[in-house]
């Protein structure tokens, strides 16, 4: 199986960033949201890989576990949150209507 280089890899985890970073921007649904925000982290995580594997050190291994960990917290955080919304009787689930939370 082929390796990667850094160089390659570098533009992998960028395209893969700016894809989740463009649907975090164009998109208003929070659930959307919360999917860019993962395919962000999972670049970034693929990218301590990369860098672990060119340099011979499982420290960007452990960090990928550790993102990886961080990815899912956030993702059952975010879930719960949009849930309680949905309960409370929020009719959408637009980003754009945050202001009307109300203590």
């Amino acid at each position: 199986m082929p390796v990667l280089s850094l160089n390659e890899s570098l533009l992998f985890t960028s395209m893969l960033f700016s894809v989740g970073l463009a649907g975090m921007l164009v998109r208003r649904n929070l659930v959307f949201m919360l999917m860019s925000l993962d395919v962000m982290l999972n670049a970034s995580a693929v990218l301590f890989v990369a860098a672990g594997a060119r340099w011979h050190d499982a420290s960007g291994q452990v960090m990928f576990l550790m993102i990886l960990a961080l990815a899912a917290v956030e993702t059952s955080v975010g879930l719960a949150i949009i849930l309680c919304l949905h309960a409370q009787g929020r009719p959408t689930l637009d980003a754009d209507t945050g202001n009307l939370l109300r203590g």
